[in-house]
């Protein structure tokens, strides 16, 4: 299933990239811009476009709004993007750049049209004197559904200072700015097609963390990619990308399958024909000169959802296919998602029986009905499998379908066991480590009516675990155990290659299902070795899906 996501699941998904992510507010005050006090690392750093000056608090500095690209302004809208132009002096870095363009609604309380929004944020630890670069560095894709989102709402101080790296939050385009792909603009582009805005966009923040990131306390042989939802789908499209090859050492990908599939360029440039025509643009002698004069928001408001783009040079294979050929970038990969992940988007999703989302009161009988609808003269084998009366309600034992193999797929249990067994698989392939995020009693996302369930370990809630403050209410005690855990799994991994260090439970590299790390509170089970792939029924599913 390609991830073109129907409005109301990208638009809940947006949610994750910028709205939610403000709900807590922000960390702790940061010095007014001036010099370090003595002893302390320096407030202003010379990056080879210029110098930067950043904020200090007791135990991190933030440089923010960092430009890592030239505006894609005017003809260099849609186009990939094109070197910053150098300044001269001291250029501010204590606020957020703008978070590229975006619609606001009832799951976003944000909106942009500003397109020159191609900024990132670097956060160190404080006491870095006597220590030039030879940090960790990790790179933060933010998700968002491919339409929304931001870098800067992620707060990396934990990361950065219990983990001892450098992190770097990026912005990338978003919607028909970073996706959009059209005939005449493929002809200007060359092998590069078009489509490919976005992809090009994180290559060219990783290329600037390349040449940058020692000025701030980084190594720049030393730098892990990771990202969730959109950001998960964009870290397994680097990792099949060819012009991606030598800008990350690792590789982290939450909550999207890397096997998912992506329109092919003729697909996506037939709906970019339908966006032209939309906004007034078919039929003209220029196609591309008009796109490019369309105003932002209905440009926005004419693209329905799509991602990626397979066919140019950035992304000439599915990453599926590309996997399985052995051609992937060859480093150390964690990839994995949560253990009720599609809970989110049950409520959001047309019924197959019906056209319209389930209510929150779905009987029995309906819920046997999609079942039917879906699965056919099978429907009552997926039936034995989750009955009703086994879960707190009929919509809750459809969640249960739908996080396990059901929709959207690439957000499924089993099509992430798909994606470990095609990312160990690659010949010579380097570790593949999976895990899967298993607190029910983590904050959702958003609350969604499911009676008498107490809550679920749906698509995000990790997020809080590794940014604090996101959404919900603050990690308990032992949830901040959980949360400890998890820093020291993934920095530890952004250091070495591999997530195992002193002080936390084994954790086996992947070879069969049986080596998934489940991420639990100690009084659920604690962490440790899980099978999800029977736990969730994947051989069953597998031969649904091919009969």
């Amino acid at each position: 299933m390609r991830p073109s996501l129907p409005r109301p699941l990208g638009r809940a998904l947006l949610s994750l990239g910028l709205g939610a992510a403000l709900v807590a507010g922000g960390g702790p005050a940061l010095a007014a811009p001036g010099a370090a006090p003595d002893g302390e690392p320096p407030l202003v750093v010379h990056t080879e476009d210029g110098a930067v000056r950043g904020a200090l608090a007791e135990d991190h500095r933030l440089f923010q709004g960092i430009p890592f690209a030239a505006p894609p302004v005017g003809d260099l809208r849609f186009r990939p993007p094109a070197p910053v132009e150098p300044w001269d002096g001291v250029r501010g870095a204590t606020a957020p750049g703008s978070p590229c363009p975006q619609l606001q609604d009832e799951f976003n309380p944000f909106a942009s049209t500003d397109e020159d929004c191609l900024s990132l944020n670097v956060t160190t630890p404080a006491g870095l004197e006597g220590r030039s670069g030879d940090l960790p560095v990790m790179v933060w894709i933010h998700g968002g559904g491919f339409v929304g989102g931001a870098g800067w709402p992620f707060d990396a101080r934990r990361l950065a200072v219990d983990g001892d790296v450098v992190v770097v939050t990026i912005n990338y385009r978003l919607g028909p700015l970073g996706f959009l792909a059209q005939r005449d603009l493929s002809a200007q582009n060359g092998d590069l097609a078009s489509g490919s805005a976005a992809l090009l966009d994180q290559q060219a923040a990783l290329r600037w963390v390349e040449r940058n990131i020692a000025a701030f306390g980084g190594d720049p042989r030393t730098v892990t990619v990771f990202g969730e939802s959109a950001g998960g789908s964009s870290v397994c499209v680097q990792l099949a990308s060819p012009t991606a090859r030598g800008l990350f050492d690792r590789a982290i990908a939450q909550s999207f399958s890397c096997t998912a599939r992506y329109d092919d360029l003729a697909t996506a440039e037939a709906t970019g024909d339908q966006v032209a025509a939309a906004v007034g643009c078919a039929g003209g002698t220029d196609v591309a000169a008009c796109l490019r004069q369309v105003g932002v928001e209905e440009l926005l408001r004419a693209w329905p959802g799509d991602a990626f783009v397979v066919g140019g040079s950035a992304l000439p294979v599915q990453p599926a296919d590309a996997f399985a050929a052995g051609e992937r970038a060859r480093v150390p990969v964690v990839h994995g998602n949560t253990r009720d992940e599609n809970t989110l988007f049950t409520p959001l999703l047309p019924l197959v029986s019906t056209g319209a989302p389930p209510s929150s009161s779905l009987t029995a009988e309906e819920y046997a009905a999609e079942l039917t609808a879906r699965y056919g003269d099978r429907a009552g084998e997926v039936l034995a499998r989750y009955p009703a009366d086994a879960y707190p309600s009929p919509l809750r034992a459809l969640a249960a379908v739908d996080s396990d193999a059901g929709t959207p797929t690439m957000l499924s249990i089993c099509a992430h066991v798909d994606a470990h067994e095609a990312l160990s698989a690659v010949p010579g392939s380097t570790p593949v480590y999976a895990y899967q995020f298993r607190d029910r009693t983590a904050s959702p996302l958003i609350d969604f009516p499911f009676p008498g369930y107490p809550g679920d370990a749906q698509h995000g809630t990790e997020l809080p675990y590794l940014f604090p403050g996101l959404f919900g209410a603050p990690l308990t005690p032992e949830q901040q155990e959980l949360s400890a855990t998890m820093v020291r799994y993934w920095t530890t991994f952004a250091a070495t290659g591999d997530p195992n260090g002193r002080g936390t439970p084994g954790w086996h590299r992947y070879r069969d299902s049986g080596d998934v790390q489940g991420l639990d509170l100690a009084s659920a089970g604690g962490i440790g070795p899980v099978d999800v792939a029977a736990e969730s029924h994947c051989a069953f599913w597998a031969s649904l899906a091919g009969a």
